[in-house]
């Protein structure tokens, strides 16, 4: 297994730079870069990477995408003086050439590549590549939008040319459209090219009809282009998790890339002037860490955009953070999409039920008329004007103090402990090598605390024994020294229970999310807004699991937001090891990652599996793909109408209800 983050950054890339006034051009400087390492350096994180050089990308590799007409101009560019490079850059939207751009340009394709090198080769897991110019916006035939080539794009072709790769997942979360990677794969179905964006019903930047949800792609492409237009500004952390549950994480699920590459932009973050965005820098660590859930954890994060340096420094920060490895910070903001966002996901949803088998059974409808439409305000020009100066930079030192306090609130200090349990004879040579063995509690004391304070719960002594690594575990949980832990137990259910009362005892008296993981519904239960149940027995065929725990457990764990996550697994359950290893991995975004397993199976592989999640591995292959059947389907929509309003992350279309203007 690969371990490791590679992170690949040259100063060179920064002399790439404006050298005359352009108010369009101008907030693309080279102190995005400078500022994001220094940020990463402040953090202690560039020593704990892997660094990887970057190199020149080839010719050759550039023309992977890029005719030679666009190479010859930018190549001719070297030797230009000012006035000419202005001439030539007038040529484009929104570009500026600098003696240093082709340079620079070579260099940032280099650098993704290398990442895409050590990613593939296995001497890293993931990686991040901070790199300028950014590359979406560029075409076969013209620089566009700050961007001369097309990095991921080249990164995508290489990859596939190299490795024999078929299927590749780009996801582009900057704010703005990557027109440039849409139009170079919308007939290929090798790649599946994800967008959001403020889009505006077309009147933001770059202003395209394909931008909108129904450019689905062309030819064999079809259903491969996924466009998600956000038509309003102030999008936040839940509209962002939204759009994972119910279009992104489904569709790459069935899709199974075998590499994924982020065009990472990050003025879709709080403060940058482009976006006008709410999401705080903590959501790119969510959205990092399922990623990190595909393709083996084969991940590549190549930087786009970003033009508030507080923000974009921040956002890069956790980004890396969570590309290492550490805990997730606590989701900030009310856990609700609001309208505009139901609308925009049940569109898209809509425009792709014919290509994907996930959305065979699912009720989707077009919207036409848009909450959004009726009061637009049409702008002239997407971009800040000169005249809104001052307004910006009143609003960059507000959002400055602003991040300087957030992130004071959400960072927390990581345990020393990734993951912990009581060790078992011979456990040593099946668990993973990082799960850091604890001391048995004394039979003795473990006999006075439960007859003191469990009596009721526990009778037998076989079960009293076993609450002994409970206890040790869970203690050291609580008080922050271990970030998470596995323990056997006889029975799992049982001992979850005394994990409830125990940690209230403790003084934990914050909210604890319970996964009791058995063969059957315990009879006489029914559904209510804190017990939950749902019958899930997975298809012998394959694994169908993602789409109850991405439609549906998922939105209303965060939804909840926990402060602990126990997961009870019981005998003879009906879910795979793969879809629980799964669960276990995708929950600790919750929590600041605090989870607790207690597994009553007997089976070493389960034990080991479930391990594996909770350090921080892959998760095993899910095997073949299953869509759910209709009555699965049919399930997870009457838990989803019933649960909906005290759960608001489960809306995914209008008339499931409406949450926050």
């Amino acid at each position: 297994m690969a371990s490791g983050t590679a992170l690949i950054y040259d100063a060179e890339m920064t002399t790439h730079k404006l050298l005359w006034s352009d108010p369009i051009c101008d907030i693309e400087v080279p102190e995005r870069l400078s500022s994001s390492y220094e940020q990463l350096r402040s953090y202690h994180l560039v020593e704990r990477c892997v660094h990887v050089p970057a190199r020149e990308g080839t010719e050759e590799e550039i023309l992977l995408v890029h005719s030679l007409e666009h190479l010859e101009v930018a190549k001719s560019t070297q030797t230009m003086n000012e006035e000419e490079l202005k001439r030539v850059s007038e040529n484009y939207d929104a570009f500026f050439f600098h003696p240093s751009t082709y340079r620079c340009a070579r260099l940032a394709v280099g650098a993704t590549l290398q990442l895409v090198d050590a990613v593939m080769s296995g001497k890293v897991r993931n990686g991040m590549a901070l790199v300028r110019p950014p590359g979406h916006h560029s075409q076969r035939n013209a620089a566009n939008g700050f961007c001369l080539f097309n990095n991921v794009a080249i990164a995508a072709e290489y990859a596939k040319l190299k490795y024999g790769l078929q299927r590749i997942l780009i996801v582009d979360w900057d704010v703005h459209h990557g027109q440039g990677t849409q139009y170079i794969f919308e007939e290929d179905p090798s790649v599946l090219y994800f967008s959001w964006h403020r889009y505006e019903h077309q009147e933001f930047w770059p202003s395209l009809k394909e931008s909108n949800y129904d450019a689905v792609g062309l030819g064999r492409g079809k259903g491969f282009n996924i466009n998600l237009p956000w038509n309003k500004v102030g999008m936040g952390n839940s509209d962002y998790l939204a759009a994972f549950f119910h279009v992104l994480l489904p569709m790459a699920f069935e899709f199974d890339p075998e590499l994924v590459i982020v065009s990472s932009g990050y003025d879709s973050g709080i403060g940058d002037p482009e976006g006008q965005m709410n999401a705080t820098p903590e959501v790119f660590a969510h959205l990092t860490h399922f990623l990190m859930q595909l393709a083996n954890g084969k991940l590549c994060v190549i930087l786009e955009g970003g033009y508030h340096l507080k923000s974009l420094g921040e956002s890069v920060c956790m980004t890396v953070k969570t590309l290492l490895g550490d805990p997730v910070p606590q989701i900030t903001g009310e856990m609700a999409p609001c309208l505009s966002a139901i609308e925009s996901i049940q569109n898209v949803r809509a425009a792709h039920k014919p290509y994907w088998k996930w959305l065979a059974y699912e009720d989707t409808s077009f919207l036409q008329n848009l909450s959004t439409k009726s009061h637009f305000l049409k702008k002239a020009n997407s971009h800040p004007s000169t005249e809104h100066e001052s307004e910006i930079t009143n609003n960059t030192v507000k959002v400055d103090s602003f991040l300087e306090l957030h992130m004071k609130n959400i960072l927390f200090p990581v345990p020393p402990i990734k993951t912990a349990t009581i060790g078992c004879e011979g456990s040593e040579h099946f668990l993973p090598e990082h799960v850091q063995l604890m001391k048995e509690m004394d039979k003795t004391e473990i006999k006075a605390l439960v007859s003191g304070f469990y009596a009721d719960l526990v009778k037998e002594d076989k079960t009293l024994l076993s609450l002994g690594s409970l206890f040790v575990i869970l203690d050291r949980i609580l008080k922050k020294e271990v970030c998470n832990g596995i323990t056997a137990s006889p029975t799992a259910a049982l001992s979850t229970a005394v994990a409830l009362r125990h940690s209230v005892r403790f003084g934990f008296q914050r909210k604890m999310l319970i996964i009791n993981i058995c063969e059957k519904e315990q009879s006489g239960k029914t559904s209510c807004k804190h017990c939950i149940s749902l019958n899930w027995k997975e298809d012998a065929e394959g694994n169908d699991f993602f789409s109850a725990l991405v439609g549906f457990i998922l939105p209303v764990a965060y939804s909840y937001q926990p402060n602990l996550t126990v997961i009870a697994v019981g005998p003879n359950r009906s879910l795979e090891i793969s879809g629980i290893s799964l669960l276990v991995a995708l929950l600790q975004g919750l929590a600041e990652s605090r989870i607790f397993a207690v597994i009553e199976d007997t089976e070493i592989s389960l034990m080991q599996n479930v391990a594996k999640a909770l350090v921080g591995a892959s998760t095993p292959s899910f095997g073949i793909y299953v869509p759910p059947t209709q009555e699965k389907v049919n399930k997870i929509k009457a838990l989803r109408g019933q649960f909906q309003q005290e759960w608001k992350m489960l809306q995914c279309s209008v008339k499931e209800g409406i949450s926050r203007n």
